[in-house]
């Protein structure tokens, strides 16, 4: 009784074609007077694979993609479980990467009945939100790939900039971004420039010291704080001080001295608050010199200042247990793990929580928390965590 309710459950979401080569999908779109949307996709990517199992399968989803679109997923990389299907497509997943630019993933391709390439979407949304994408690229109004070329023609059009702006951002065209949103703020009388919307522009749109707009926003960090919120200039002028004053002395300098170079740009910069650029930094710093008692430091101060992820916790804590034998360090990556273990009991976090334990010499409490990380652990990843767990046992060392 369950095999029509599994199979109506199947059936909802988008229906990818499969046994078909490029050259078929595109008689096939032109055929049924169709678009064709193609998911590019890894199989390391998490939004990826949170579209495909999360989205994609809703009946809203397929109704609407299903109707519009003849629907193709093209893997970007090559794994050892690749089954033929897949390795036919090898060849075609290096043309799309080389002759449309995939650089991202997940990235969503549309292309005409007649196979051009229409529109792009880079990274993925939750269902209302990905369909409203993907219906701009079914109107030649809203295209990015039209548009785009709409623009070059005519860089100065303010209404195709509105147009386009919208559409790069979608798909994650930084460098023309940047360029629309240069032309609308042109074109608006400087009292404007400080409405809400037109000062969110103004800020994505500075991201050099030489950018006509910096000192507008050098100058009027009040006004634009109080639009947007407390901070929101001095986030703009930190980040371009940082990128242009403060990284290319460290490239040049290993062993400048962060603190004494952040109280030299309050100096020269007493606008600018430079405090939490420093505080994000100094953990990468100390992490390229492979100074781990100064790398622990650092990042016990950025978790008691910032918001700091369960991933950011685990990545910081595994760090310091392949790099630090020192007690000190390893104490406080216990602390981080266990902080991260508070969010999500996960394989990855309990595997990461289990070999400080073993490095710090607690080897009953490892193997019990490396019991716990190969039981959460799914198949990809159970051997590995399972023979780190057989060594724990032995008392060999897992690092």
């Amino acid at each position: 009784m369950l095999f029509p309710i599994l199979s109506f459950a199947q059936e909802s979401g988008i229906k990818f074609e499969h046994s078909l080569n490029w050259s078929q999908i595109k008689e096939k779109a032109k055929k049924e007077n169709k678009h064709i949307f193609v998911d590019c996709f890894t199989t390391w990517c998490g939004p990826c694979k949170y579209m495909s199992n999360n989205v994609f399968p809703q009946a809203k989803v397929g109704d609407f993609f299903n109707a519009n679109f003849i629907n193709v997923k093209i893997q970007m990389d090559q794994t050892e479980n690749d089954n033929e299907e897949i390795k036919t497509w090898y060849a075609e997943a290096g043309r799309f990467e080389k002759e449309y630019n995939v650089r991202a993933y997940p990235t969503f391709l549309i292309f005409d009945p007649n196979g051009l390439l229409v529109h792009r979407i880079v990274g993925g949304g939750e269902a209302e939100e990905f369909i409203a994408k993907a219906k701009e690229g079914l109107d030649p109004s809203t295209q990015y790939y039209p548009l785009l070329s709409k623009f070059k023609a005519k860089p100065d059009d303010v209404q195709t900039a509105h147009k386009l702006a919208i559409a790069a951002e979608n798909a994650y065209d930084k460098e023309t971004l940047k360029k629309t949103q240069i032309v609308i703020l042109n074109s608006l009388p400087e009292q404007e420039l400080f409405q809400k919307e037109n000062a969110e522009m103004l800020l994505k749109s500075v991201t050099t010291s030489d950018s006509k707009f910096y000192p507008l926003i050098k100058n009027n960090i009040g006004k634009i704080d109080a639009i947007l919120g407390k901070g929101s200039a001095n986030n703009v002028i930190s980040t371009v001080l940082m990128n242009e004053l403060v990284i290319p002395l460290v490239k040049e300098n290993q062993n400048i001295n962060l603190d004494e170079l952040q109280q030299q740009l309050s100096k020269s910069n007493p606008e600018a608050d430079m405090t939490d650029k420093f505080i994000r930094f100094k953990p990468q710093f100390y992490f390229s010199k492979k100074d781990w008692p100064a790398f622990r430091d650092a990042v016990n101060t950025y978790i008691n200042t910032s918001h700091v992820t369960a991933d950011q916790l685990n990545s910081f804590a595994w760090t310091i247990f392949e790099n630090c034998e020192d007690k000190a360090c390893i104490e406080s990556a216990l602390a981080w793990s266990k902080k991260s273990l508070e969010e999500d009991e996960n394989a990855a976090y309990l595997d990461t929580y289990a070999n400080l334990l073993y490095k710090k010499g607690n080897k009953n409490e490892a193997i019990i928390s490396q019991e716990k990380a190969v039981a959460a652990a799914d198949d990809d990843s159970k051997a590995e965590l399972q023979s780190n767990l057989d060594k724990m046992r032995k008392g060999e060392p897992t690092w």
